[in-house]
């Protein structure tokens, strides 16, 4: 398992990291309008996955902010953002922040992508930071456990992987 600190902490992940080259793991969550969303409703696509605590902190609406920005220059990437934050919370926020290029999935429920790519952080029910990008055929080409949930993850380098995987 990824090893990471949250503020300096170590904290325990749930789940199974997820390597480059494994099919991706199905996972179920949920979006703005409550309606479940999994893996195979993006399918035929090149999915960008950024994974944040909480969109409401700074460092998590700064890294959805920057995937926003990027997104129309991706072509056919869907650029999709995973908290577990309540749905409500991250339509309000994508409102008020100008957010439409990414989509924001709520995890709360059952942690079920979490939980499916060893993000659940056990101590705190969050999600740790990370980005995964999954090309059309649902292979894992790029991922980043970021080893301190408080830290940027390497953008140019996700950007580059859902180029490439495009």
């Amino acid at each position: 398992m990824a090893q990471i600190t949250f503020k300096n902490n170590p904290v325990t992940l749930l789940g199974t990291e997820v390597k480059v080259g494994e099919k991706a793991p199905h996972f179920k969550v949920l979006a703005n309008d409550l309606s479940e969303v999994t893996l195979a409703d993006t399918k035929e696509k090149v999915r960008l996955i950024s994974v944040v605590p909480s969109i409401d902190t700074g460092v998590c609406e700064q890294q959805t902010r920057r995937f926003n920005e990027e997104a129309s220059s991706l072509g056919n990437v869907e650029v999709l953002t995973v908290s577990v934050d309540l749905p409500f919370a991250q339509k309000r926020w994508c409102a008020a922040a100008g957010i439409e290029n990414v989509q924001t999935l709520s995890d709360h429920r059952e942690l079920s992508f979490g939980q499916a790519y060893g993000v659940a952080i056990e101590e705190l029910r969050l999600l740790a930071r990370s980005v995964f990008v999954i090309d059309s055929n649902d292979v894992v080409t790029y991922a980043e456990y970021v080893s301190e949930a408080t830290n940027h993850p390497d953008y140019e380098a996700a950007i580059e992987a859902a180029k490439a995987a495009n």
